[in-house]
């Protein structure tokens, strides 16, 4: 297994924030087809550091393709310990505004092909614990770098998961607002789960680009609409990235790193072998 390292799932540019060096395009293969894109892997503060496109470079693959076993999967046998999801989003709060940053605590499903996103079945049976579905540490450390760079940002709050690839029809953007979810996207629910099951350490930084459809006065948005957003925030998350990944700490010793501890139901002897090889990034140390 390699060194513990830092992963950044997000948008095509972001790996080239300043003093990223060493960089090398590493193509991964994965027991769940191919991710979304070749990683970047490099140094940036002393830390190795590993970039992947969710959406594949050039925006190619739509929300509901995008392969979040394999994205993950890839990650973890690079030796990502820890994620940092970067991911555009909608606002349903009067109060988040386009260009403002939710760091969210907490994930609503409101997805299909839930199938798609856990690892575990096919003769292995595991239920994590994920009542607190982001890390309070990595939220903690983004915190601190958002707050640095002066960039307004709002440290809580609650992402709520839809299908896409269409955007909210009205009814459903105001009940989203009228439950009290903070931010709504397409992606990053699956991301967590499978990170909880890989034994990753995951935060988001949210980066707001529109108000969805629920704000009276506002218009619908429309991917045009949120092409200016895009570009501002990218520059924004690289930034605090910068910040960030010097404070995540060089040893895996949070709870999210042993979150498979409880979640065992199968006993190891009814594994079987072809399961445990397709997961063996994941079970390693369960294994030996």
């Amino acid at each position: 297994m390699n060194a513990p390292a830092i992963g950044i799932i997000g948008g095509s540019g972001l790996y080239q924030i300043d003093g990223f060096s060493g960089t090398a395009e590493i193509v991964v293969p994965t027991p769940f087809g191919p991710p979304s894109d070749v990683i970047i892997g490099g140094m940036l503060h002393g830390r190795s550091v590993y970039f992947l496109p969710r959406h594949g470079r050039g925006h190619r693959i739509a929300p509901h393709e995008i392969n979040h076993r394999a994205n993950i999967w890839a990650l973890r046998s690079l030796g990502v310990r820890w994620i940092i999801a970067v991911t555009a989003v909608g606002s349903l709060q009067e109060q988040y505004r386009p260009r403002d940053i939710v760091l969210p605590d907490q994930m609503f499903d409101r997805m299909s092909r839930r199938e798609h996103h856990t690892f575990f079945g096919n003769g292995i049976v595991a239920h994590p614990s994920f009542a607190e579905p982001v890390s309070g540490g990595l939220r903690n450390i983004l915190a601190a770098a958002c707050a640095e760079s002066g960039r307004r940002f709002h440290d809580g709050g609650t992402y709520v998961n839809m299908d896409g690839p269409a955007f909210s029809t009205r009814a459903e953007s105001l009940l989203n607002q009228q439950l009290g979810f903070a931010v709504i996207g397409m992606t990053n629910l699956p991301e967590a789960k499978l990170a909880r099951e890989s034994e990753i350490a995951l935060a988001t930084l949210a980066m707001i680009t529109d108000y969805d459809c629920w704000k009276n006065g506002e218009e619908p948005v429309t991917a045009d609409a949120i092409i200016a957003h895009l570009h501002a925030n990218v520059e924004t998350a690289k930034d605090i990235l910068a910040r960030a990944i010097p404070l995540v700490p060089t040893e895996p010793d949070w709870p999210e790193h042993r979150s498979l501890d409880s979640a065992m139901v199968t006993p190891r002897e009814l594994w079987p072998e072809e399961t445990v090889k397709n997961l063996g990034v994941i079970l390693d140390r369960f294994v030996r």
